[in-house]
């Protein structure tokens, strides 16, 4: 178990103190080494922005290598949703911790998820008393939405996209997230990719893009 999150860092391409910040949550077996990997896509129009990708709490238990934020050993609504519970505070420390040592506040910061990652930026960003920028999320789910409407403290503009042949996360997340949280009020999109598996591509990259600027900019960024 990993008590304090670490992991990659991209610092802002036009140097300096970074105005803005985008925390990247990696998906289940792989660690923050897989999702820095973006920020080179998305640097050029968010050059003031610093990316960091941290590796997850706790060692992946159905592999021999990488880190999980929970584990799916047990795949009960009911053990999913305590998995995410566990992992929450080790990530709101983090956010806490990052905003803290670079004097920046939660409209200067958006979450993006990949399948896990998506998990938590939803679960943590909702519940954050603050709302973020905007939370992206790629080939996740909604977890523990039965018990969103009593614990959500913030409805920050979300991004959700997936692919229709997704053959680790069903497709049919992406609607049932978009019926949950519309019926929150919080302000979601969401992007069908045809024929795309449980992956990012260069479509979605661009939206995803699109997104982060849009959402640092409503922030007056």
């Amino acid at each position: 178990m990993r008590l304090t999150l670490d992991g990659p860092r991209e610092p802002p391409r036009r140097g300096g103190k970074p105005k803005s910040l985008v925390v990247l949550l990696h998906g289940l077996g792989a660690d923050g080494n897989d999702l820095i990997s973006l920020a080179p896509y998305w640097a050029p129009h968010l050059p003031e922005t610093e990316f960091l990708s941290p590796h997850a709490p706790f060692p992946c238990d159905m592999a021999p290598y990488g880190y999980q934020w929970f584990s799916f050993q047990q795949r009960s609504p009911e053990a999913v949703l305590a998995g995410v519970r566990a992992a929450a505070p080790f990530l709101d420390a983090f956010l806490d911790d990052v905003l803290a040592a670079r004097g920046l506040d939660e409209s200067r910061l958006a979450l993006v998820g990949f399948s896990q990652g998506t998990m938590m930026s939803l679960h943590v960003g909702l519940r954050r008393a603050t709302p973020v920028a905007g939370i992206l999320g790629y080939s996740g789910r909604l977890i523990g939405a039965e018990v969103l409407a009593e614990e959500i403290r913030s409805r920050p503009p979300v991004l959700l996209m997936h692919g229709t042949a997704d053959e680790i996360v069903p497709f049919e997340s992406l609607a049932l997230a978009e019926r949950q949280l519309t019926a929150l009020g919080v302000p979601v999109t969401t992007l069908e990719r045809p024929g795309l598996g449980h992956s990012i591509d260069e479509i979605e990259l661009a939206k995803g893009g699109e997104f982060l600027r849009k959402a640092f900019t409503s922030a007056g960024r």
